[in-house]
């Protein structure tokens, strides 16, 4: 391989092939499906080793991915027999400024890691719902979360960035410096770069919140939808639930788990809530909690060391048929005769009037016309093709019940749902007998973005180094 020994030289990291210790564990993800075997994985040390990694990988012809969580499902942040920049080694930190209410975090940290320490200072800022997600990859995405309804997303507290580009160029970004690429990359994931560092926007929060997992039986399902949907049609900016639909993996039955989220106390909390517990959930789990523990809630569902596969859709507002044959269908998954999977469904409300309050086009992330998130959620222990497939169709099948009931309500039709809950960000097709990547889905998630991203892209990345995530062909002329 070409200057290898000269690269191993001048790299002050760590370099780590199959040939070394220690090396399933540098290619080890968050899903275990999402791992490929690496011909390089580069732990960088700096902005001149993602310099000379890039620099080796483009002479070498090696594909590049961007390690920074490991949390993307479809595989986004390895490099089969190709060249990993990892940043969870030498840029895993969070350091906050409380008088200026800001957190500069590398480009490798957790969120558990940003959220502890901003805590400390009765501070926090929109990160997601489990804290073992990487910072760069859900914020780049968008970023959604509990704390989405009183300060947008995460995206949108995003102050300044650090960018290493394809050509190895230090750039700084933000809205008066390289505005345009600082434009792309709110949304448009890794296409043009390696992030090493972000300033976050803080906002002062309570040290407690109301919140936790409230599980009902499945018969009632239609009385839970009718209160979800008049707490919907008043939901105030501090709080929030996530519907989950599916089978408790210890006894067997069918059921939806509520989490519940209220920026208050516990007893201000119960009485937002009060009409869910009147229909006496058999489990209750809320409680006023410390802040920091608010993302620990659905760890364990989306623990290290399963596969899975997500699939996404939006949906304007609840609705009972929708939800019922949603419900339905899974239920028939779960039980079908040599299921090795757990289908589970996702139904995200977080209000979205901060969100929508900035206009269309402020960043590459599309924000209107679109409503909340909802999605699959599967998972499986045995890694085999044919659940592979099996778990592909099932999250088509469910998301289309979605999709097609939001397309007869609001005319959506293009119905991307959300970059960071998407296993299919990563597609190739076969031109001239020759494997490129494919963007007929980034095409749809970013829409009338998309011209200005692929403008973006031949100006940064002419190339296509970065092409892991919801690819954007370059096109000066787009």
């Amino acid at each position: 391989m070409s200057g290898l020994s000269t690269f191993k030289q001048s790299f002050k990291g760590d370099i780590v092939t199959p040939d070394d210790d220690g090396y399933f564990k540098a290619i080890a993800r968050w899903a275990t499906n999402a791992e490929r075997p690496a011909r390089l994985v580069a732990f960088v040390k700096d902005a001149d080793d993602i310099a000379l990694a890039l620099k080796y990988a483009q002479t070498n012809k090696l594909q590049v991915a961007i390690r920074g969580g490991g949390h993307n499902p479809s595989g986004a942040s390895s490099a089969e027999d190709g060249l990993v920049i990892d940043l969870s080694r030498y840029f895993d930190y969070a350091v906050v400024d409380p008088e200026k209410r800001t957190a500069r975090v590398g480009g490798g940290t957790l969120w558990g890691t940003v959220e502890n320490e901003a805590i400390q200072h009765g501070l926090a800022t929109v990160a997601g719902s489990v804290n073992h997600t990487g910072v760069a990859g859900l914020l780049l995405g968008g970023g959604l979360g509990f704390l989405t309804g009183q300060h947008g997303l995460a995206i949108d507290n995003l102050l300044r960035a650090s960018v290493i580009t394809a050509n190895g160029t230090a750039l700084t970004l933000s809205e008066s410096e390289n505005a345009d690429l600082f434009w792309g990359i709110r949304g448009g994931g890794s296409n043009f770069g390696v992030c090493t560092e972000f300033v976050l926007r803080l906002h002062p929060q309570r040290r407690t919140v109301f919140a936790g997992n409230v599980v009902f039986p499945a018969s009632l399902l239609d009385d839970l939808m009718n209160v979800l949907c008049q707490w919907w049609t008043t939901v105030k900016d501090h709080e929030g639930i996530l519907q989950f639909l599916g089978r408790d993996p210890a006894g067997g039955n069918d059921c939806i788990l509520l989490t519940l989220f209220y920026n208050g106390s516990e007893e201000d909390g119960r009485k937002n809530f009060q009409k869910f517990y009147d229909l006496k959930p058999v489990i209750d789990g809320a409680c006023e909690m410390p802040f920091e523990s608010l993302n620990t809630l659905a760890n364990e569902m989306f623990a290290h060391g399963s596969n899975y596969h997500q699939k996404s859709v939006y949906q304007s507002g609840p609705r009972l048929e929708t939800t019922k044959s949603v419900f339905k269908r899974l239920c028939e998954l779960n039980a079908a005769p040599g299921n090795e999977i757990q289908h589970y469904y996702l139904f995200e409300y977080f209000p979205r009037r901060v969100v929508l309050a900035l206009p269309e086009g402020a960043t590459a992330f599309l924000r209107t016309h679109r409503g909340n998130l909802t999605g699959s959620d599967l998972k499986w222990t045995r890694n085999t093709p044919s659940n592979e497939d099996a778990a592909k169709r099932a999250a088509r099948e469910l998301t289309n019940i979605v999709a097609q009931a939001e397309a007869e309500v609001s005319g959506e039709k293009n119905n991307s749902g959300y970059g960071n809950l998407n296993s299919e960000s990563q597609i190739r097709k076969t031109v001239n007998g020759v494997q490129v990547p494919d963007d007929s889905n980034s095409r749809v998630l970013f829409g009338p973005n998309y011209s200005r991203l692929q403008r973006l892209k031949a100006q940064y990345d002419p190339e296509n180094v970065f092409w892991k995530w919801f690819p954007i062909i370059p096109n000066p002329d787009a």
